[in-house]
C-alpha cells in the first residue's frame, strides 16, 4: 500500500473496524498520558499527585513512591508505561482500512498485545494494592484503557483469524 492511500484510508476511512482502531489509538494515548503523569512524579518534577476526594481507596503519592513503582528494570514504572501504551498505539493504527483481510497478522498481533496488557494490568493492580493498601489512580485509568482496548480489538482479531484460517470472505465479514 503506498502511503497516500494509508493515509487516507487511515484518516478518512469508514468501517466498524476502523472506528474501534481509532478509540484503541485513543484510550492508548490517554493510558500513556497517565504514564506522563507518573512519570513527572516519579522523577520529581511535580511533588504531589491530586487525587479524587473523599477517596480514601487511592493515594498516588504512595503508590508511586513505594518500592512497588521502582521494582522492575531499575526504573520508575511510569516511563514504562509511556512506551507500552505508545507500543498498543503503534499496532491499532498500523496498516490500512481492510488489515484483516489485507495483513491479518496486524489484528492478530495488536490482540495479543492487548490481552497481554490488559493481564498485566490486573495483576499490577493487585499488587499495587496488596504492596500498599491503596491504589494510583492513573495506573488504574490505563488499566481500564487496557481493558476496554481488548473488547474493541475482539471483532477485528476474529476477523483476521477467520481469514487466516482460509474460511474466506463470505465468512469473514466485519462486524
Amino acid at each position: 500500500m503506498e502511503p497516500q492511500q494509508l493515509s487516507q484510508e487511515l484518516r478518512q476511512g469508514k468501517s466498524p473496524n476502523m472506528t474501534r482502531r481509532r478509540a484503541i489509538v485513543g484510550l492508548s494515548l490517554l493510558g500513556a498520558s497517565m504514564g506522563e503523569i507518573v512519570t513527572l512524579y516519579q522523577t520529581g518534577i511535580v511533588s504531589h499527585l491530586p487525587d479524587p476526594p473523599g477517596q480514601e481507596l487511592f493515594n498516588a503519592d504512595k503508590v508511586d513512591a513505594s518500592d512497588y513503582a521502582y521494582s522492575r528494570f531499575k526504573s520508575p514504572d511510569g516511563p514504562i508505561m509511556i512506551v507500552n501504551y505508545a507500543l498498543t498505539a503503534w499496532l491499532a493504527a498500523a496498516g490500512g482500512l481492510d488489515r484483516a483481510r489485507r495483513n491479518p497478522l496486524l489484528p492478530i498481533a495488536m490482540g495479543v498485545k492487548v490481552a497481554i496488557d490488559s493481564f498485566i494490568s490486573l495483576k499490577l493492580a493487585r499488587e499495587e494494592w496488596n504492596d500498599n493498601k491503596a491504589l494510583c489512580e492513573y495506573c488504574q485509568v490505563a488499566t481500564v484503557c487496557s481493558l476496554a482496548s481488548l473488547v474493541l480489538a475482539a471483532p477485528e482479531i476474529v476477523l483476521a483469524s477467520r481469514v487466516l484460517l482460509g474460511q474466506g470472505d463470505e465468512k469473514a465479514t466485519e462486524v
